[in-house]
């Protein structure tokens, strides 16, 4: 009955993800991004002037939905749990480079699936990418690769975050001079606030009950065989598939997609990097939100992360066009790859003989 519990919860996050995905762009967001966690913390980011492209400058609700969603929902079912401790340098570091990987594809693993339900081949290398990086990382996970054990912290620490998601609503919200908010560009599509927050909570309640992960869900079929997660991440894609077609945001093809290029090598060796440093860290960056919602420090420092990557990948013009990739991107991602490369073997537990 338990497992019974979580398959539907599953699949309601997972038709919550598309449904909101596509219905949030009719109602303004940006094409094809209904959500996407790398494009959100681009834009969270440059709110707070950590980057100077107002273009890409707006505090994006749903990424608070998604933290206080999970973390009222964690508290109610008595869930909250804080632990951390685990290499906390490298994960901030790995989700650095996660941004790194989504901000050359130009999408998170979400946006990945919303594009492909939208019509957008560009994103069947990126979904090769990320596969092929999920089963290298699963196929380190099964050699010993393991990194440091968490242990329990202080409640203090597990309320972090979820104070941070209020503090940037009250900006949202009050909107002080220090708040940048663009009013041209990706800034400016936008849902309205509550709505977009609205959808952000119920898929954080949801998420946190299902535990539903883009890379988990490929990365538990690879390991063992178990399709539960799986099966939300195609609800996701069957969901926003149908709904693009009723909607009118299906445009099947590969020229002038929205936010998109056509290198697609270097599409799935950014993909690669996002799904083997997402598997090693145990989450996709949706995840990680949700994560940080119910308690989980290291997560908290993964975002943390990934929101400097937000950062630099536009200062450093790391971030592609519709031009494609640029050099500084290539050669970040290749770092990246190195890096989690080094990574993987110097934290393989070896066996003993």
């Amino acid at each position: 009955m338990k497992a019974l519990r979580l398959i539907d919860a599953t699949i309601i996050t997972g038709a919550l993800l598309g449904f909101g995905g596509v219905f949030l762009v009719y109602m303004g967001n940006p094409a094809n991004s209904g959500f996407c966690i790398s494009c959100f913390l681009e834009n969270l980011a440059g709110s707070l002037q950590l980057h100077d492209n107002i273009r890409m400058s707006y505090i994006r609700p749903e990424l608070i939905g998604f933290v206080l969603g999970a973390f009222f929902m964690a508290l109610q079912s008595r869930r909250f749990k804080v632990t951390g401790g685990s290499s906390p340098i490298i994960r901030f570091l790995l989700g650095f480079f996660i941004l790194v990987g989504c901000a050359v594809f130009i999408g998170c693993p979400i946006k990945m699936i919303l594009r492909l339900a939208a019509g957008d081949l560009t994103a069947i290398a990126a979904t090769a990418g990320l596969i092929f990086g999920i089963w290298l990382g699963a196929k380190y996970i099964r050699a010993g690769f393991s990194l440091d054990r968490v242990k329990e912290l202080p409640q203090i620490n597990g309320y972090i975050i979820p104070a941070f998601a209020v503090l940037a609503l009250l900006f949202l919200l009050l909107k002080p001079s220090f708040i940048i908010t663009g009013e041209t560009g990706p800034a400016a599509m936008r849902a309205p606030i509550y709505l977009s927050l609205l959808v952000g909570l119920a898929i954080g309640v949801f998420a946190q009950k299902s535990g539903l992960c883009i890379t988990g869900g490929i990365r538990n079929f690879v390991l063992v065989g178990e399709r539960t997660l799986l099966n939300g991440v195609i609800t996701v894609f069957v969901t926003a598939l149908i709904l693009s077609l009723i909607m009118g945001q299906f445009n099947l093809g590969m020229n002038a997609q929205p936010s998109s290029h056509l290198s697609h090598g270097w599409t799935f060796l950014a993909m690669v990097l996002v799904g083997l440093a997402s598997t090693l860290i145990d989450g996709c960056p949706f995840r990680q939100l949700i994560k940080a919602g119910q308690g989980d420090v290291d997560a908290g420092i993964t975002i943390l992360g990934m929101t400097v990557g937000a950062a630099l990948v536009i200062s450093w013009a790391i971030r592609s066009s519709s031009a494609g990739p640029t050099f500084e991107g290539k050669i970040t991602v290749l770092l990246g790859l190195v890096f989690s490369l080094i990574l993987v073997t110097m934290y393989r537990k070896r066996k003993p003989a």
